[in-house]
């Protein structure tokens, strides 16, 4: 597959120079070819204005000819094709009001960092460098191409850019470039929502989300995300992550590292705190409704599986088990308490291997069928009926019913206080 797209992009570039216009492959699929790597993604940059590589290539659409960008379908695969072009002013610190078509040294120029601004003759792979960009390779870092301030200036998410590509590809930031992120980091607040949460998922979502998080605490930029900023952490629950997780897993391990900052136990949360949190966070950097959910969902898991777990009836553990969030907490907790961890994941792996709960023996329609009256006490009967399935005290859905029976008659009776099974909270 990875071949079938670099000769795919060869043949867009191909195309492009046989119809008399220069073509080169742009940006991090350079990047990641001068490291070793097999790029999947290639971007191609030319001397051809939008107009032009609509002729070349009649399908392709435009998603900003303003800045010479369009979309080229080829054997399956889509390329963005941009024209060369030098950026006017900037004046919302994302875009420039302008943009004049121009020539490769001057688009290298407009780049964020040298290591993305490197071109490559797609026939010959030999590298096309104005900026130095393989000098920064070669000693491993991060370096803003030009003057920093004026690339921060430019668009000030391009700090967090800074620290994702830095974590990602194991490089340091350049100690001008890190002096100006330093002293712009607060100008990251004033960058919306949206673009600082999408560059915070794709920060925490990676492997080296750990160096991540430290490299942008060191920066000053966790005030963005978590509205404070408090010095660095050890974060041993992000370190202590599973390569693949969810985000936002990552981001509840990164916050409680913070706490744990002053806190000289595991900290602990109430629910107020967990509500403040998630909410907080959903506000800085647009959490979506599902995003919003599994972030309570995980902290809710870890502060029940702290909770004296094993304490719990096996009715109460297996329906924590079957809960959202319930397994994530568990990667969370291996960073605090790897004990804990192992001990209520075999747990969990003997009595609900599958996280799922089983069918209920009984349900609503079931008790109308034999005779109950709805009301408000379906859930109390439907509740303690599923306790005693997953306690293995019932197996069928008439022993289910004789036990909603008994307890009704206790509930009626003014006796249900005094039952092996009190109502759930």
């Amino acid at each position: 597959k990875r071949c079938c797209t670099a000769s795919t992009a060869r043949e867009v570039a191909r195309r492009l120079v046989e119809a008399g216009h220069r073509a080169l492959f742009a940006g991090g699929c350079v990047r990641d070819r001068l490291l070793g790597g097999s790029p999947q993604d290639f971007d191609i940059a030319t001397s051809a204005t939008p107009e032009e590589i609509q002729r070349v290539f009649p399908k392709a659409r435009g998603v900003g000819e303003a800045f010479g960008v369009m979309l080229v379908r080829n054997g399956g695969h889509t390329f963005e094709v941009a024209t060369f072009r030098k950026d006017g002013p900037y004046k919302d610190g994302r875009r420039p009001t302008e943009v004049t078509f121009s020539d490769e040294f001057e688009d290298a120029q407009r780049r964020d960092f040298t290591v993305n601004g490197i071109f490559e003759e797609p026939e010959t792979g030999t590298p096309v460098d104005y900026v130095k960009g393989r000098v920064d390779i070669d000693a491993r870092q991060i370096r803003a191409i030009g003057d920093p301030n004026a690339r921060i200036a430019e668009d000030r998410l391009r700090m967090l850019r800074a620290v994702r590509f830095a974590a990602r590809l194991g490089f340091d930031i350049e100690p001008v470039t890190a002096d100006a992120i330093r002293a712009h980091a607060g100008e990251l607040m004033s960058v919306s929502p949206e673009r600082v949460g999408e560059e915070t998922r794709k920060m925490l979502a990676h492997p080296a989300r750990a160096r991540a998080a430290a490299l942008a605490e060191e920066h000053l930029l966790d005030v963005a995300v978590f509205g404070t900023h408090d010095g660095p952490s050890r974060l041993p629950r992000l370190a202590a992550l599973p390569e693949s997780v969810a985000w936002t897993t990552a981001l509840v391990a990164w916050q409680l590292d913070r706490l744990a900052r002053e806190a000289v136990a595991t900290p602990r949360l109430q629910r107020a705190q967990i509500s403040a949190f998630v909410q907080g966070v959903r506000a800085r950097i647009m959490l979506s409704n599902q995003e919003t959910d599994a972030t309570d969902a995980v902290l809710s898991a870890r502060e029940a599986i702290l909770s004296a777990f094993a304490a719990q009836p096996v009715a109460a553990r297996k329906r924590l088990m079957a809960a959202p969030g319930f397994d994530a907490a568990i990667a969370v907790i291996r960073g605090e308490d790897g004990p804990l961890a192992e001990a209520v994941a075999a747990d969990a792996d003997r009595e609900l291997p599958d996280r799922r709960l089983p069918t209920p023996l009984l349900d609503g329609n079931a008790l109308l069928g034999a005779g109950f009256k709805a009301g408000p006490q379906f859930k109390f009967l439907l509740d303690q009926a599923m306790d005693a399935q997953l306690e293995g005290r019932i197996s069928t859905t008439a022993e289910a019913l004789a036990l909603a029976a008994k307890l009704a008659g206790e509930l009626a009776s003014g006796q249900a206080a005094g039952s092996r099974i009190a109502p759930r909270r």
